[in-house]
C-alpha cells in the first residue's frame, strides 16, 4: 500500500520544539504528524494510508467505539543511538500483540508490514522530536477503533489505524527508584475468559479506580490478584512482575489469559536465562509473596513495561499491613536486567537476539 503524504500548514517552530522536549515529561507533548490508514469491509478493507498532520479526528455522535468499545493500542518506543540513528525494539512482537488483540476484540487484522510501515513512516517524519536528554525517547502509540456510525451490538464494519508519537522522559516523575505497590482487595483487572490478554482500552479504565485507591493509601500502583480465588499474583495496572529469590530462582506469574503478555516480560525471561537463573513462569500467591518477604527467601522484586522499562518494587502495602522486599532498594539482578535492557535498546550493549530494528 502506498502512504499519501500530505504536507503540515503550519509545523512547530524550531524554538518551541526544543522547548517542548527539554522536559517533556510523559504523554502530553505530540508530534506534528499522524499516520493514517482507513478500513471498510465493504470496500475491501484497508485503503487510505496517509502520513498527514496531527489533528482533531471527526466522528458520528453514533460511531461504534462509543458505544461497544471496539478499540486496541498498542505502546512502543524509538531510541536514540549514540551515531545519531534511531531504533525500535522488537516492533515485529508489537506487530504481532496488536493483532491477537484485533482477533479477541472481533476487529479486522492489520498486515503486519503495514503496521511496521506505519510505524517507520511516523517515526522517520518527525525523528526530530526526539528528547535531547538522558531516558527521553519517542513513544510510540498505534491504535485502532470502530468508528461506523450505528446502534447495534455487532462487529462494526468500518475501522480507523492511526499512529502518534509523544515526545517522553522517564515515566516515573521522581526517576528509577522502588514504588510501593497496593494490593487490591475488591477490584480484579481480569477474569478467565475475559479480554485480560487483549490491549484494549476498557482493562485499562477498569485499572483507574483501584489505582486511585492505591495513590490514596500513599502507593504508586497497584497490584491485582486472579477473579476466581483472590489469591494469586497477576499484574500492575500495566506492568509485568518478576520474584527474584534467594535459591536462584526467578517466579513470573504465567500467561493464562488474563495476563497481557508483555513484550519487556518475555525479553526479560530470555534475558535472566542468559544469566544463567532459572525462570519459571507459574503462579505466586500473595501468601507466599509476604512469607518469602520476610523470611530473606526473596531478594528482589521488579516490574517491567515498555513505559516504565525495568522497575524495582521495594514495600507491598495492603489493608492487613505491609511488607518490605529486601532492603526496599534496588536490587542488583533489577539494576543488572534494567541497564542491560536499556544498553541493547540504544545500542550500547550487544544485540545477541536480533530485537533492535535501524529506521532512521
Amino acid at each position: 500500500m502506498q502512504f499519501e503524504t500530505i504536507p503540515h500548514p503550519s509545523p512547530t517552530s524550531d524554538e518551541a520544539r526544543e522547548a517542548a522536549i527539554a522536559d517533556p515529561g510523559f504523554g502530553t507533548v505530540f508530534t506534528d504528524h499522524m499516520v493514517t490508514i482507513d478500513y471498510l469491509e465493504s470496500e475491501g478493507g484497508w485503503h487510505s494510508a496517509q502520513v498527514c498532520p496531527r489533528g482533531p479526528i471527526t466522528l458520528d455522535p453514533a460511531a461504534s467505539v462509543l458505544h461497544y468499545a471496539q478499540e486496541i493500542f498498542e505502546g512502543m518506543k524509538a531510541y536514540a543511538h549514540a551515531d545519531g540513528g534511531l531504533a525500535l525494539f522488537r516492533p515485529e512482537a508489537n506487530a504481532q500483540r496488536f493483532n491477537a488483540s484485533a482477533r479477541r476484540m472481533a476487529m479486522p487484522e492489520l498486515p503486519e508490514d503495514m503496521f511496521l510501515e506505519a510505524v517507520r513512516l511516523a517515526i522517520e517524519t518527525d525523528a526530530k522530536w526526539m528528547p535531547p536528554i538522558e531516558g527521553g525517547s519517542l513513544y510510540i502509540r498505534p491504535f485502532m477503533f470502530a468508528n461506523e456510525a450505528f446502534l447495534g451490538v455487532r462487529p462494526a464494519r468500518q475501522y480507523k489505524f492511526i499512529v502518534l508519537l509523544s515526545a517522553v522522559g522517564n515515566y516515573f516523575k521522581g526517576g528509577v527508584n522502588p514504588v510501593k505497590i497496593w494490593v487490591s482487595q475488591d477490584y480484579v483487572r481480569a477474569a478467565p475468559g475475559g479480554t485480560g490478554a487483549a490491549k484494549t482500552g476498557g482493562n485499562y479504565a477498569a485499572s483507574l479506580v483501584p489505582q486511585a485507591e492505591a495513590i490514596a493509601q500513599g502507593c504508586d500502583q497497584v497490584v491485582f490478584l486472579d477473579a476466581v480465588e483472590k489469591r494469586w499474583v497477576e499484574e500492575l495496572g500495566g506492568m509485568n512482575l518478576f520474584f527474584v529469590r534467594r535459591d536462584g530462582s526467578v517466579i513470573t506469574p504465567p500467561l493464562t489469559g488474563t495476563i497481557l503478555p508483555g513484550i519487556t516480560r518475555d525479553s526479560l525471561v530470555a534475558m535472566l536465562r542468559e544469566e544463567g537463573l532459572e525462570v519459571r513462569e507459574e503462579p505466586y500467591s500473595i501468601t507466599q509473596w509476604r512469607e518469602e518477604a520476610e523470611s530473606g527467601e526473596l531478594l528482589e522484586c521488579m516490574a517491567c513495561g515498555t513505559a516504565a522499562v525495568v522497575t524495582p518494587v521495594g514495600t507491598v502495602a495492603s489493608p492487613t499491613g505491609e511488607f518490605t522486599i529486601g532492603a526496599g532498594g534496588t536490587g542488583q539482578i533489577t539494576a543488572k536486567m534494567r541497564e542491560r535492557l536499556i544498553g541493547v535498546q540504544h545500542g550500547t550493549i550487544e544485540d545477541r537476539h536480533g530485537w533492535v530494528t535501524r529506521i532512521a
